[in-house]
């Protein structure tokens, strides 16, 4: 409810007859009062995120009826009294996410009823008490992020009831012991960052149902158990950062479920098994040998690195089988050969890293085809050759195209003037000569180039990118002149010599020569395209006046061809191929000539023309042009004309997510799909939020915005915060809101009187979520179960009236990469109600 303020003036007496308190999600300051205790009949209290300083009350020791205590995520000092150890009726403490400090008390080995035990996340001390191996009914034991020292004691062996563990990021040395062969519940294993040394226990494929394994950043050694080929539930095994060593065993191929797969290792044998692999990441190690064949075989890995190994031979051509890889790392190896022309298949690819190699031959023209590319990396090789002309294709380079250190020669084509939106250039130390082209000067994203060690000459391009560069970004050429400061000025010379006139003779005659060709060219396209046009609809008049000032930046081509062709293709944004409307304009389909399918969106012009500010829309593009994420859909371009301001973004097969989730065969969004999106949405937000400087807030989150590929993967494109509504207010929890009322409509099926009930605070608390959730598919059951739940509890948290107590979108991100398990008690999805909810720890 947004409260504020102590509670030190409440008096508690007067309530003597609570039996629940629940302020959570409040910001409620100053220390927990100790007459808080005088509430001797409380079951249940629950003070989480709120701003509470101090000490926990050691008078909360004598309140014996409780059973659920949270005091999570505020600021709380001091050390955990062992007067809680009197609280013998207690199933669930959680005091994570504070400043407590000093040991952890043993008295809490005296809570026989406790199944559930967070205190993470803190600044805990000393050993773990081997008395807490009487918890016999421990069903989540979380010590993470401490200052944990000693050693994994035996006595943890006793708690069989285990499912999840995480000792995560403290000081422990010593073995992973075997006593954990008895853990056979436990879900979730965290034991990284710490010091822990020697070998996996081979009883370790005793832990059957365990479906996250980490055991990385550790100093463990020897070889993988092969008992591990046990835990055929296994989706994330992280094993990085260790000193393993010889090879994988082969019953490790049994795990055919795992997705995320992070190892330190020597060798690699059999990967073909791992079918369902999306990530596997194995950098920084000492792999020699040759990359399998077999890596073809992994049809569904998005994202593959294998780095900074001592990795032999040639790229497999069988990568081309990789469809679905987005980002490719195979740098600092020692790899021979050509860079495969199959490369160019890979047509989701975003980031090509294969630098630091001895790979040979020419840079493959089939690069070009790659049109996702953000980054490319092919410096330290011997590739030789001229830059093909393709590579101006690659419109979304955005962070760096790195060709240095190579054999390359030729001059350096006008067609990298296509990219736009390239952040770092380095052509140095190759053998380039010739002129710098003009057309350099439309790259103004450029905030390094690097032409050092070639033999250009002639004058810089005059752009602010190369107007600020130092001038060892152009040392070592032959005679490079112009706006760089250190370089000397460019000289006009007097009469022509004998061979200047020779070589403008030559020029001229070049000159006649392609303007023939290209008149002749000009005549047999138009030629095809009034053939062409007799086939297809009356062409909808464009107005040239208009065009004579537009501003241009479609894709590749020229801008002035696509806008007449997209005013074609729309009919002059006719209702009929409209695909929705927004607040700030509508998105049509525009299928050009040539067949390729784009989405349109077209921005609401005011009513009188040549009225509007072009400066909010250029902060726009502006805004677009920085955004690098792969759930955020695509922008090919902007057209800015009097008549007409839009832009051009990648087309999404399936539409809007509200289309499919509203639609007869909205029930083909599973909810295995549905967390998906959820997780493809949070992503988005949270680099929008947290990684994009200054942060940019989407302001216009709806179902609506969200559209889905053929795979069902989601990218953003409102719903309106209560406070943006009456105040204006723009921030990103206005975002976090959009969000979490998306999110329910998703989990509910359609935007109805249930989700108005809840955004208007109805008292729903004793609906059963099972009669909630879209009855057009089953009850959700197990870990999907799990991660219903666990996001359902965030989208609640999310539309909280109080912005203030919103989860950031960085939270939300960050807790739906590994969602807890909720308590045994909320576990069975038919018996939840949304009143349990808000107390389900995610």
């Amino acid at each position: 409810m947004g409260l504020a303020g102590p509670l030190d003036s409440l008096d508690f007496s007067a309530l003597g007859s609570l039996h629940h308190l629940n302020l959570s999600y409040n910001q409620f300051g100053g220390v927990i009062p100790p007459t808080i205790s005088t509430l001797s009949r409380l079951v249940s209290l629950d003070l989480t995120s709120n701003q509470f300083i101090g000490k926990i009350p050691v008078e909360m020791g004598s309140m014996k009826d409780i059973q659920f205590l949270s005091l999570s995520q505020n600021q709380i000092i001091g050390a955990i009294p062992p007067s809680l150890g009197n609280l013998t009726d207690l199933v669930y403490l959680y005091l994570h996410d504070n400043k407590l400090a000093g040991v952890i008390p043993k008295e809490l080995g005296r809570l026989h009823e406790l199944m559930d035990l967070d205190i993470g996340a803190n600044r805990l001390f000393g050993s773990i008490p081997s008395i807490l191996g009487n918890l016999t009914k421990l069903y989540l034991l979380d010590l993470y992020q401490n200052q944990l020292t000693g050693v994994i004691l035996q006595e943890l062996g006793n708690l069989v009831n285990l499912t999840y563990l995480s000792i995560s990021d403290n000081n422990l040395t010593g073995g992973v012991l075997s006593s954990f062969r008895n853990q056979t519940k436990l879900q979730l294993f965290l034991l990284s960052k710490n010091q822990l040394s020697g070998s996996i226990p081979f009883e370790i494929g005793n832990l059957v149902e365990v479906t996250y394994l980490d055991f990385s950043e550790n100093l463990l050694t020897n070889s993988i158990p092969s008992s591990i080929g046990n835990m055929t539930r296994l989706k994330i095994l992280y094993l990085w950062g260790n000193q393993l060593s010889d090879f994988i065993p082969l019953e490790i191929g049994n795990l055919l479920d795992v997705t995320d797969l992070e190892l330190s290792i020597n060798l690699l044998t059999d990967w073909a098994k791992w079918h369902n692999l999306t990530l596997f990441r194995i950098s920084n190690n000492n792999i020699t040998g040759v990359i399998p064949t077999e890596f073809g075989q992994l049809t569904k890995l998005g994202e593959l690195d294998l780095s900074s190994n001592y990795l032999q031979g040639e790229i497999p051509k069988s990568f081309a089988s990789l469809t679905l890889l987005y980002s490719l790392s195979l740098g600092n190896n020692q790899l021979v050969g050509h860079a495969p022309p199959e490369i160019g298949m890979l047509s989701n690819l975003e980031l090509l890293d294969l630098s630091s190699n001895n790979l040979a031959g020419r840079i493959p023209d089939q690069l070009g085809n790659c049109m996702k590319l953000r980054s490319l990396k092919l410096n330290n090789n011997n590739f030789s050759g001229t830059i093909p002309l393709a590579i101006g294709n690659l419109v979304y380079l955005q962070d760096t195209f790195d060709i240095s250190q190579n054999s390359l020669t030729g001059e350096i084509p006008s067609q990298l003037g296509k990219l736009v939106m390239l952040q770092s250039l380095n052509l140095s130390h190759n053998s380039f000569s010739g002129h710098l082209p003009s057309s350099l000067t439309y790259m103004t994203s450029l905030s390094t180039v690097d032409v050092s060690y070639n033999e250009l000459d002639g004058p810089v391009p005059d752009s602010p990118a190369f107007r600020r560069a130092p001038a060892e970004w152009f040392a070592h050429n032959n005679d490079l002149c112009g706006v760089v400061r250190g370089l000397p000025p460019c000289v006009s010379l007097g009469s022509p010599t004998k061979d200047d006139r020779s070589k403008r003779h030559k020029v001229v005659v070049i000159a006649i020569i392609a303007s023939v060709v290209f008149f002749l060219l000009l005549f047999i396209f138009i030629a095809a395209a009034l053939r062409l046009n007799k086939r297809k609809r009356p062409p909808v008049p464009v107005d040239d006046n208009h065009i004579k000032e537009v501003a241009f930046s479609i894709l590749n081509f020229d801008g002035r061809d696509v806008y007449k062709d997209i005013i074609e293709a729309t009919e002059d944004f006719d209702g009929k191929y409209c695909l929705g409307s927004g607040s700030y304009g509508r998105v049509y389909r525009a299928e050009l000539a040539s067949g390729e399918l784009l989405a349109v969106k077209k921005i609401h012009l005011p009513d009188t023309e040549g009225t509007c500010d072009e400066q909010p829309f250029q902060t726009e593009i502006q805004t677009l042009t920085q955004i690098r994420h792969r759930n955020i859909v695509k922008l090919y371009g902007f057209c800015s004309s009097p008549r007409h301001k839009f832009l051009v973004f990648e087309y999404m097969e399936r539409g809007s997510l509200v289309s499919v989730l509203r639609s007869e065969t909205g029930a083909e969004l599973d909810w295995v799909k549905r967390v998906s999106i959820v997780k493809d949405v949070a992503c988005a937000l949270s680099y929008m939020h947290h990684d994009c400087t200054p942060p940019i807030v989407h302001r216009d989150i709806t179902s609506n915005n969200i559209l889905l590929d053929s795979e069902f993967k989601a990218c953003t494109r409102g719903y309106l915060a209560p406070e943006l509504a009456y105040t204006m207010r723009v921030t990103t929890q206005c975002d976090a809101y959009s969000f979490g009322v998306v999110t329910l409509e998703l989990l509910i099926g359609a935007y109805d009187e249930v989700l108005i009930s809840i955004l208007s605070s109805s008292p729903i608390n004793d609906s059963f979520v099972k009669d909630v959730l879209d009855r057009r598919l089953p009850v959700p059951e197990g870990q999907v179960a799990d991660e219903v739940v666990a996001i359902l509890s965030l989208a609640l948290r999310s539309v909280d009236n109080s912005p203030e107590s919103r989860p950031t979108m960085k939270q939300v991100s960050d807790k739906l990469c590994v969602v807890r398990t909720p308590p045994p008690s909320l576990r069975s999805i038919d018996e939840l109600k949304f009143s349990d909810l808000m107390s389900v720890e995610i």
